[in-house]
């Protein structure tokens, strides 16, 4: 198979643009109703050729055009050329994204060489926008293309992937959240219909100052759909966020609690906290300040009760519940996110990543550097 038509190659720019808003028209079309949901991506109708000499390969050229806010409120605490770079990153993942899209045998597209150009643009449109202009050619049935970035998706397992940037269903005013789309792939989404519980979508001014999600520290909290998806025991999950308010209890950024049987990445006084518990068995790891963002890991085996969790870039800690029952499963309940469903606290989330076994170190190096390489924690 290979790309014979624009519709083709129109789908899968609209499916690789999780952030916000995507149409496909024209620049003097921006926002004229209004309603955008930013960031927005604009894709301009291309030119098109079909040149002789490369045996019937359809040459696009594209102008797509991408949006975000910058109110006159920003300015005090984002540069203005800060937001743009921000922009940039998005359509630079985009782009990423949608050329790993085409690293399938079957389906055979390339960028032309040093086809991309880049400009930026101030105060367009109907509202006071930063824009990201990129220009590039890409050419159909040819293969030579081959991105290096690593993602999430491209790991064996993964059974859920939040992202604040991606997947919200949310009410512009009041920025409430009722939705949170899975990017893994597996629907293992979260929604809160009460009004009063759900998050609010902050789309800026995070680690790096990417989107985040704040909860309350009262009643805030996104139960998962289905029930938590780690049937094999082991598990992998990562988690990035800060929490607002310092508490003695403990508070979760993901958990699953059944009966006895507990896991919970959160917080715990002022420290990142994780902990995994079946009956009287646990293994619990405390670690660095929890008032600044960091990617935190916990990593569970098991064959052998063994928890390992780190923060950042540093050294690994374990610790082993003796006598594990390696039959354990964490799938006979939902999950939740911001909350374990009693204990609240104040806190931003950005991302969570949960994988159904317990990851290779290369793997979770590879994990690590995506989320590093996105907010710019280490």
């Amino acid at each position: 198979m290979a790309i014979t038509r624009l519709t083709d190659i129109i789908t899968v720019f609209d499916s690789k643009w999780t952030y916000g808003d995507v149409k496909f028209g024209y620049e003097s079309e921006v926002n004229q109703d209004h309603d955008t949901q930013y960031p927005l991506m604009l894709v301009e109708p291309p030119e098109s050729t079909i040149p002789v000499v490369y045996n019937g390969r359809e040459e696009y050229t594209f102008e797509i055009n991408f949006y975000n806010l910058y109110s006159q409120a920003a300015q005090s605490a984002v540069t203005l050329q800060k937001r743009w770079d921000d922009l940039q990153d998005l359509a630079n993942e985009w782009l990423d994204m949608v050329l790993k899209n085409y690293q399938d045998v079957n389906v055979e597209a390339y960028l032309e060489d040093e086809s991309i150009a880049i400009e930026r643009v101030k105060e367009v449109a109907n509202d006071r926008l930063v824009q990201i202009k990129l220009t590039f050619t890409m050419s159909a049935f040819t293969k030579c293309f081959r991105p290096v970035s690593n993602y999430p998706s491209d790991y064996s397992d993964l059974v859920v992937w939040l992202k604040a940037d991606s997947g919200a269903t949310f009410d512009i005013a009041s920025k409430r959240v009722s939705a949170w789309a899975d990017q893994s792939g597996n629907s293992n989404n979260v929604a809160q219909s009460t009004a009063a519980n759900q998050p609010l979508r902050h789309g800026y001014d995070g680690a790096n100052d990417k989107a985040y999600f704040a909860f309350d520290g009262t009643n805030d909290i996104m139960p998962s759909n289905n029930n938590c998806p780690l049937s094999d025991g082991s598990f992998t999950i990562f988690t990035v966020a800060k929490q607002n308010t310092v508490n003695a209890g403990t508070f979760s950024v993901f958990s699953y609690k059944r009966i006895d049987v507990e896991i919970n990445v959160g917080f715990k006084g002022n420290k990142h906290y994780t902990f995994v518990k079946d009956a009287l068995k646990t293994a619990n790891f405390n670690s660095q300040d929890s008032s600044e963002y960091a990617i935190v890991r916990a990593s569970f085996d098991k064959s052998g009760g063994r928890l390992k969790s780190a923060v950042n870039n540093g050294g690994e800690s374990a610790s082993v519940a003796v006598g594990w029952d390696g039959g354990t499963t964490f799938n006979g309940s939902v999950f939740n996110v911001g909350s374990d469903g009693s204990s609240y606290i104040s806190n931003n989330i950005e991302e969570v990543i949960v994988y159904n076994r317990e990851l290779t170190g290369d793997e979770i190096e590879g994990v690590k550097g995506y989320l590093n390489l996105k907010y710019k924690i280490y």
